[in-house]
């Protein structure tokens, strides 16, 4: 089943999200087969949508023809259970290639990852997604994000050029420009919190008129990141300050010792419990022996997912 933008646009709207790491075998080459069992893992638990070769994917990694494998693998293990949503950054003809194939393969809208490296001004960075958006007939969703930082204003002219622009994803957390965001665009875009380990964000985020999320760790403690999401819906702040304590904030002091944890930090999660998607690439790290043990017993504490 296919999305028009709208409908893809009230997808996003609601539920918790999130972004499957990708698997790689002891050499480094994707893994197919195993990628595809970890999707069926994962999508009973209720997600509202999964985002295929994302940040936590190692999109900034893949070459050649990994692109279009991971997407199609998505697609096709997905169909019917969960839509996807493909990942698609760096230059912009690069990332409407990649948006162009995404929908070929049957994705369900595309996020657009940051471009990288080189600075740019708020013309420039209108007109790169302006293309993007321009090159596919599918939703897509904008990831404010390092070198990708719009404007309201600039939001705005996209809006008006671009309507099948559906989302906006924040990675940034400057609430005043959220806020204003929020208030000058209203309802025109579906609002998600992306800043890393986005559960610690989330009430306030919530408090803004962005109250979905995507969540990282539902890669590997899916049941707890479900009891999280639920907990922030329902202003159960009871259950959250529970599980921050007890979880989230052990948790970030493992992932904020090394630049690049964030995703290496997932992918060692998911080994612990069972579904291991193999190493991470260079220049990324895998995390420390007695790293590994200081988040088994935050996974242990937490009980069966």
């Amino acid at each position: 089943m296919q999305y028009a933008p709208q409908d893809l646009k009230q997808v996003m709207s609601c539920g918790l999200l999130s972004f499957p790491v990708t698997d790689f075998d002891a050499q480094g080459n994707f893994n197919a087969g195993s990628y595809a069992a970890r999707l069926e893992w994962l999508a009973p638990y209720g997600a509202s949508a999964l985002f295929a070769a994302g940040g936590t994917g190692e999109y900034f990694s893949l070459y050649g023809d990994e692109y279009g494998k991971i997407i199609k693998t998505a697609v096709d293990t997905c169909r019917g259970k969960v839509p996807i949503i493909a990942g698609a950054g760096g230059p912009t003809r690069t990332a409407i290639a990649h948006a162009q194939e995404a929908e070929r393969l049957g994705a369900h809208g595309v996020l657009l990852l940051p471009h990288y490296l080189t600075e740019a001004g708020q013309d420039g960075l209108v007109a790169h997604v302006e293309q993007v958006c321009k090159s596919v007939k599918f939703g897509v969703i904008v990831y404010n994000r390092d070198r990708t930082k719009l404007t309201p204003e600039s939001l705005a002219i996209l809006a008006e050029r671009c309507p099948n622009l559906i989302g906006f994803k924040d990675g940034v957390g400057n609430i005043e420009t959220m806020s204003s965001i929020y208030m000058a665009m209203g309802d025109r875009f579906a609002y998600l919190g992306g800043l890393p380990t986005a559960e610690v964000y989330a009430a306030a985020y919530k408090a803004l008129g962005t109250p979905v999320y995507s969540s990282a760790v539902f890669n590997f403690i899916p049941k707890t990141a479900m009891q999280f999401y639920e907990a922030v819906r329902t202003d159960d702040m009871a259950t959250q300050h529970k599980l921050l304590k007890q979880f989230f904030m052990p948790y970030l002091k493992i992932r904020n010792r090394v630049e690049g944890y964030g995703v290496s930090i997932i992918k060692a999660g998911a080994t612990l419990v069972g579904h291991s998607a193999g190493p991470v690439r260079a220049p990324l790290t895998d995390l420390k022996p007695a790293e590994m043990e200081e988040l088994k017993a935050l996974i242990d504490a937490l009980g069966p997912q």
